[in-house]
């Protein structure tokens, strides 16, 4: 017990002193964990060979990872990912297992070994990815909405690579294909020795045993368990554990849902990730969604720092110190070759800009599965030893430079100019309001929104300012909100409000009648730039108009009021009296305005804005003006007494 809590404490010790050091310094987290995972792995010796069976443990993390992820897609958006898991995802991993196959046999490996090493490095990392992309808040870009179509079509594979890998035994080691218990596909392993460690290997040799059909009738129904599950067994469940009132049943519904999903994919074969992934989607729309968000984020979040961390102390330097050219060479080539991969990818799907080099830079690396069918390729000898460690610290040198290349992708963005018309992001949710314009006049309204617990669609098509926002975590869609298309992504069919706050005039203007033509029954809050803008949107649909100085404006004019003598009472009176005429009269002048002409040439508004006017300045008087009076005499008198206490 005391190694345990020790060896925790060397962990925790780690993660702590190094994660907010490479936070602070720009690098972000992962480069902060597994920094952690070198300093008290291969350069102190603090942890040694335990951290293989922790990676085990750690790697559910990334299991619970893609059931969060799920839970932010809907079905829909998850079918209208499906052009780019054939073409992005299936795309990457043809071309690079056969560029390294290729590469490997040039070297003099035969074609299973070959085939074999094409499918280790053909994978990227989810874990590391997905981690930084929803960090810097990269995920709704259209590059990180690609990357994720990526990742997900290397999980789908990942059973298919686990299934192949025995085919392609050349030596006299030979044995059955599985995972080890890495939590991300083949057999599961088990936990102990106990009843209910044969229990699961029982099940899942008779799985295995079964002949194609029963094999493929064993998936579907496990995926059916999973859909049905999500949808009829969740309310039940959590309405039972409510019953009890404590929060912490909540987490154990939570907890129990996520990992019973895992063990029914493990037992069928399939990767526990993509089952997860799952029935995430399943329960997107669910009333439970948020619940489960809040119960599973920190076991997520512990759990992939120590995955990281594992990473981290498993690289083998004495492996790299005997060959670390032929290492370097075999990291340098691999990433280079995957990006030029990457970068042609995303070329043929018309990713530009910003999206395009976050696209390439992301994926370039191997992955955490690389690991198991690394593992899995050693057991079945289709590879030797010295192979597998050479492929090993490969891997975890490229998950190492990862967030290097993040970096070096804000570097890039930083200069690249972008065209936003081609540059507009992914929109994947969809609420009852919708921003358009995130300047100060629309961030003050999102975080009023926020704080009253309401969701809103944001958009914008500055870059500049999306940047800013998303830093200060603040999701936002780059696009142009006057494309329809966008508009009808961000949901506008359905959405009950919209907020028009564009600098741009003309294209408030356009925008408020779009929004009316797409959804009649939407409440438009328009913000004015001055008199004459709000006639115009008044004239285009506009349900209320807000002019941007206009609010400020009365509040300076309380100020003066109550420093001229006037009560606090009545100078909020005033105020609000102003408000309400000033209305009106915008109300009636907005009859007379005609488009095109000056104001100052419409002799009919200019006659009725004097009355208006005049009638203001009567009401104001008539209602306040002898309590002004009596406090300027008050004042007097005050400044008489001082006199005469000074003169005495």
């Amino acid at each position: 017990m005391e190694s345990f809590l020790f060896q925790a404490a060397i962990y925790l010790a780690a993660a702590a002193l190094c994660v907010p050091l490479a936070v602070r310094f720009g690098l972000g987290s992962v480069l902060g964990y597994l920094v952690a995972g070198v300093l008290i792995g291969p350069i102190t010796g603090l942890v040694g060979s335990e951290t293989e069976s922790l990676q085990h443990f750690a790697e559910f993390g990334v299991v619970m990872m893609l059931f969060l992820i799920g839970l932010e897609l809907e079905p829909k958006a998850l079918w209208d990912m499906r052009r780019r898991l054939l073409g992005l995802g299936f795309g990457q991993v043809v071309l690079t297992v056969g560029v390294v196959m290729a590469a490997a046999m040039f070297f003099g490996f035969a074609w299973q070994p070959a085939l074999g090493i094409g499918m280790i490095f053909a994978l990227s990392s989810t874990a590391i990815v997905m981690q930084t992309l929803e960090e810097k808040d990269l995920t709704s870009t259209r590059g990180g909405r690609s990357a994720f179509s990526v990742l997900l079509a290397q999980d789908i594979v990942v059973i298919p690579m686990l299934a192949i890998m025995p085919l392609l035994a050349v030596g006299s080691m030979t044995g059955n294909a599985g995972s080890g218990g890495d939590g991300h596909g083949g057999e599961a392993a088990p936990m102990g020795d106990g009843e209910s460690a044969r229990m699961v290997a029982e099940v899942t040799t008779w799985v295995s045993s079964l002949p194609g059909w029963g094999a493929a009738l064993a998936t579907v129904g496990a995926v059916a368990i999973v859909i049905l599950g999500g949808h009829y067994l969740t309310r039940p469940m959590f309405r039972f554990a409510g019953h009890a009132r404590l929060r912490e049943m909540h987490t154990v519904v939570s907890l129990l849902f996520v990992i019973g999903v895992a063990v029914l994919m493990s037992l069928v074969g399939l990767s526990p990730a993509l089952g997860t992934f799952l029935a995430g989607v399943v329960l997107a729309n669910s009333e439970f969604r948020h619940e489960l968000e809040a119960d599973i984020q920190p076991f997520k979040g512990l759990l992939l720092g120590l995955f990281f961390i594992t990473v981290g102390a498993g690289i083998d330097f004495g492996t790299l110190a005997g060959a670390p050219f032929v290492v370097l060479a075999i990291v340098v080539s691999l990433m280079v070759a995957k990006g030029v991969i990457l970068y042609l990818l995303a070329v043929f799907a018309r990713l530009k800009g910003r999206d395009r080099v976050l696209f390439t830079l992301s994926l370039a690396q191997a992955g955490e599965f690389g690991f198991v069918l690394s593992s899995v390729a050693l057991q079945d000898g289709v590879i030797a030893q010295e192979v597998s460690d050479i492929l090993l610290l490969s891997i975890a040198l490229s998950m190492l430079l990862t967030p290097l290349l993040f970096i070096a992708y804000e570097r890039i963005s930083a200069h690249k100019s972008v065209d936003d018309a081609e540059q507009d992001d992914d929109i994947d949710e969809q609420a009852e309001v919708i921003i358009a314009g995130v300047g100060r006049f629309g961030q003050v309204v999102h975080r009023m929104l926020q704080g009253a617990g309401l969701r809103s669609v944001v958009l914008d098509r500055d870059m500049d300012t999306i940047q800013l926002l998303r830093k200060f975590g603040i999701k936002t869609y780059l696009g142009d909100p006057t494309r329809p298309e966008l508009l009808e992504a961000a949901g506008i069919s359905k959405a009950k409000v919209i907020v028009v706050a564009l600098d741009n005039k003309t294209d408030a203007i356009r925008l408020v009648r779009m929004a009316k033509e797409a959804n009649p029954d939407i409440h438009v809050v328009a913000r004015a730039y001055d008199r004459v803008h709000v006639y115009e949107l008044y004239r285009a649909g506009a349900d209320q108009i807000v002019r941007e100085m206009f609010d400020s404006s009365l509040r300076a004019g309380r100020y003066v009021l109550e420093q001229m003598g006037w009560s606090e009472t009545d100078a909020y009176e005033a105020r609000d009296a102003f408000f309400r005429h000033d209305r009106q009269a915008m109300l009636e002048l907005a009859k007379l305005w005609e488009p095109g002409v000056p104001i100052t040439d419409n002799s009919a508004y200019a006659e009725k804005a004097r009355e208006f006017s005049k009638g203001l300045e009567n009401a104001l008087l008539t209602r306040f003006g002898e309590d002004a009076e009596a406090a300027e005499a008050a004042k007097q008198a005050n400044r008489s007494d001082d006199d005469k206490s000074e003169a005495s």
